[in-house]
């Protein structure tokens, strides 16, 4: 992979903000999607544009006097830490210098909270990335998904499109991870994690940004119908 320095600043990244998700139009309207859709918006909101090399989509850019890398790892869910782990090695000083962006089961619907370290609730992506770094110490904003309706099995609900009554709370928790990033940049996690974790939800309303990162076409997922996203997720999950 190129040295990601090159791509739209001359400085070493010191901070990671990755995104986790699948790749491909078939995941993209999906809830597991939310790390993706998050780190597409941040880059937007930063200027910093999204390429791929190998096995990961990246961009470098400054944000508040801090050079970053965004990252969506291209390896599908359950592998995203063989993309991320040598971006980490070069790159991270310690754990806290890496922010992961994920879905969160155990979280309502559109709420955001942020975790510093922790387990993995399950989560495949974060499980392959404790495996690859060797630590779980890095730096979470878990964007709330809810729990699927009696009766669906999780693994079918995190690979399914997120249905239109629930869009807006979905793309407000989207939005807001982003906006979370934002305050990590600028004002380190702590601060950022004390006003989030206490923060009343209030629904947010969708923004045209939002409204590109669910359209069809592949760079950002487009839609795919449940018939089709039930082949081979146990590879995806």
């Amino acid at each position: 992979m190129r040295s990601p320095g090159r791509r739209r600043s001359n400085k070493r990244p010191s901070r990671l903000v990755v995104g986790l998700g699948n790749p491909g139009r078939r995941y993209g309207r999906t809830f597991h999607n939310a790390g993706f859709a998050a780190v597409e918006l941040l880059a937007r909101s930063l200027g910093i544009r999204l390429a791929a090399s190998g096995e990961i989509e990246y961009g470098v850019g400054d944000a508040f006097g801090v050079t970053v890398l965004l990252a969506r790892p291209q390896t599908y869910m359950n592998r995203s830490g063989l993309a991320v782990a040598p971006l980490y090695r070069d790159y991270a000083g310690s754990p806290e210098d890496l922010i992961v962006i994920h879905d969160d089961l155990d979280i309502p619907l559109g709420e955001v909270r942020l975790k510093r370290g922790g387990g993995t609730g399950g989560h495949n992506g974060l499980r392959s990335l404790q495996d690859e770094l060797g630590t779980p110490a890095f730096l979470r904003i878990r964007v709330g998904i809810g729990r699927p309706p009696e009766g669906i099995d999780p693994a079918d609900y995190v690979l399914s499109p997120v249905p239109a009554e629930a869009s807006d709370l979905f793309l407000g928790g989207v939005a807001s991870a982003g906006e979370a990033a934002r305050e990590i940049l600028r004002d380190g996690f702590d601060k950022a994690m004390t006003r989030w974790n206490v923060r009343r939800f209030e629904k947010r309303p969708q923004s045209a940004d939002a409204d590109i990162l669910l359209a069809p076409g592949e760079k950002s997922g487009g839609s795919i119908s449940r018939k089709e996203a039930k082949k081979s997720d146990a590879d995806e999950v």
